[in-house]
């Protein structure tokens, strides 16, 4: 809400820019107050856990630049704050501020976690997700930590007994929690070696409220420096979006509704590059909770890639692009072994499928729509819970081509 706020009308474009000084412009530029967008412990938390996602995204695109890259930001905040209760004061204190808890003021912190983690893995939403912290037995546990783990998210840690029988299990128990979707999350076993293991994985497939009549219909999509792509797209004229464009952002964004109060925010480039940093610097819970209500209802002629996907990667060495170094050093582990313990992964995998299919038909509209938002180059997109404003999952696409599951 610190930004200002243009909104533009011209013949048949549909438009806004967001500007942080006053352009001169003649058009009615007014600096909003700053409100507070998030009032309750739930939108407070689902803030919380989206900033955090944002900042873990984009450690993780700065790494890999020009890669297709996926995130369930969610449960890693799961995972992570379950770690973050065997660990001292000092400990959680870090672990809090990385995650973006440190100034909730919730004393009920954990209780609105849990809560919130159910309501968006409820049925409907097109969630479902994993999170679990694996330990070697030679570490000598503290019962008492798997007992307050268990009782506050209803999921045990384990001790790893060590070798291939370990793999087998942590596969098995990812696939039973995401409903047979997620498979493999560990391709290989774990080091003998290894002290706590954090393992978050996350499966979506959200249906749309309005259909596309065209679905796997092969197009062109414009991939950097190369000859465009073959992928199949879903198409839809007159379909009912919410957009703008950002002008400081060289973008255009559209926010296209999901079934259950979910909804999909497409980041599409002006330009065909994988260059996104500027956007991604951009991403924060409040500048996607202004998007919400600033960008503007419109019908348009909707083309999007059809995604099928599948990402696993480890996370850990991203935990010091977040303010963790110094943890990292000394993690003070000390409610979990009498031993010193240490993380020494985060196996994070997701799955992704879209399909045409939705629960309502566009409105029949005699005159075709004159707006087109066609996603056939590079993007960046995330799935929203509206009502509470957390971040179920983001992405950037740079080649759909090279997507399986």
């Amino acid at each position: 809400m610190m930004r200002t706020t243009f909104l533009l009308a011209l013949a048949a474009v549909l438009s806004f820019c967001w500007a942080q000084s006053d352009t001169g412009s003649e058009e009615a530029a007014v600096e909003e107050e700053h409100v507070e967008l998030f009032t309750t412990p739930a939108t407070k938390m689902g803030a919380a856990t989206s900033d955090f996602g944002y900042n873990l995204f984009r450690a993780l695109t700065s790494r890999e630049t020009s890669a297709n890259l996926f995130l369930s930001p969610i449960s890693v905040s799961s995972v992570l704050t379950q770690l973050s209760m065997g660990g001292s004061e000092n400990a959680q204190r870090q672990l809090y501020r990385a995650l973006r808890y440190h100034s909730l003021q919730d004393p009920q912190l954990q209780n609105t976690l849990k809560d919130l983690l159910a309501t968006v893995n409820s049925s409907g939403k097109g969630l479902s997700s994993a999170a679990r912290l694996y330990m070697t037995r030679r570490l000598r546990l503290k019962q008492d930590f798997f007992k307050l783990v268990e009782q506050q998210y209803g999921v045990r840690p384990k001790a790893l007994l060590g070798g291939a029988k370990d793999t087998k299990e942590i596969n098995d128990w990812v696939s039973q929690q995401t409903g047979r979707k997620v498979q493999q999350v560990l391709t290989k076993g774990l080091p003998r070696t290894a002290g706590v293991n954090a393992i978050s994985a996350a499966y979506f497939k959200g249906g749309w409220v309005t259909r596309f009549s065209q679905g796997g219909v092969q197009q062109d999509f414009q991939v950097e420096n190369g000859a465009p792509v073959r992928v199949p797209m879903m198409q839809q004229d007159n379909y009912p979006v919410k957009m703008g464009v950002d002008s400081d952002l060289s973008c255009t964004i559209a926010q296209i509704q999901m079934q259950n109060d979910v909804s999909m925010f497409v980041f599409l480039p002006d330009d065909v590059t994988t260059n996104t940093t500027l956007l991604e610097e951009s991403l924060t819970a409040e500048f996607v909770q202004d998007l919400s209500m600033a960008l503007q209802p419109a019908l348009v002629s909707l083309t999007l890639p059809v995604l099928r996907l599948s990402y696993s990667t480890d996370l850990l060495p991203l935990l010091g692009d977040l303010g963790l170094n110094d943890w990292l050093d000394n993690q003070e582990l000390e409610k979990i072994s009498v031993q010193s313990a240490k993380l020494t992964s985060i196996n994070h995998k997701v799955v992704m499928e879209t399909a045409p299919e939705g629960v309502q038909y566009p409105s029949a509209v005699l005159v075709p729509s004159h707006l087109t938002y066609r996603v056939d180059r590079p993007f960046v997109y995330l799935i929203r819970d509206e009502p509470s404003g957390a971040l179920l999952f983001i992405g950037k696409v740079v080649n759909p081509k090279v997507l399986t599951i």
